[in-house]
């Protein structure tokens, strides 16, 4: 599956926020409802509008995915759950290593999915914190590659 992948602009923030919503219900089982509606606002009116942020879409005007950066780290990718295991991700992915040049990422420890694919991906495991960035429990690890990445479809 291969889609376009187009710069984000205002307009858009609310669809990609309700895309990490539904992609974090899906995939984040660690969090509870309040830890969803706490971040949910950061991510409309603080994160999405601080960084450089790519959406992809298929056919029509549906987007299956987003990911946001800033310098060399991709601080959000995220995927419409009926996207998953399409090839959104790795797009994405691709793109934002090898066209944006990112070569770190933070993934939430407790996603298990994410990890993997990342790992899958290229990217190595450098380091790890027992908070997030806003000091709650809820561990990250950092990872980090120097390669294009992985053509395996795994």
């Amino acid at each position: 599956m291969s889609g376009t992948i187009i710069e984000a602009s205002a307009e858009d923030f609310e669809e990609l926020t309700a895309i990490w919503e539904a992609s974090v219900r899906a995939t984040h089982h660690f969090l509870a409802e309040e830890d969803i509606q706490f971040f949910r606002p950061l991510v409309l009116k603080d994160y999405l509008p601080q960084l450089e942020v790519f959406f992809i879409k298929y056919t029509g005007d549906e987007i299956a995915g987003f990911t946001a950066l800033s310098k060399d780290k991709i601080e959000m990718l995220f995927v419409k759950p009926e996207y998953f295991a399409r090839g959104v991700g790795k797009s994405l992915l691709r793109f934002a290593v090898e066209t944006m040049g990112v070569k770190k990422v933070d993934v939430n420890e407790q996603n298990l999915s994410a990890t993997c694919f990342y790992q899958k991906m290229g990217f190595v495991i450098t380091g790890r914190s027992e908070t997030d960035v806003m000091g709650k429990p809820f561990p990250l690890l950092f990872l980090q590659t120097s390669e294009k990445i992985s053509d395996q479809d795994k």
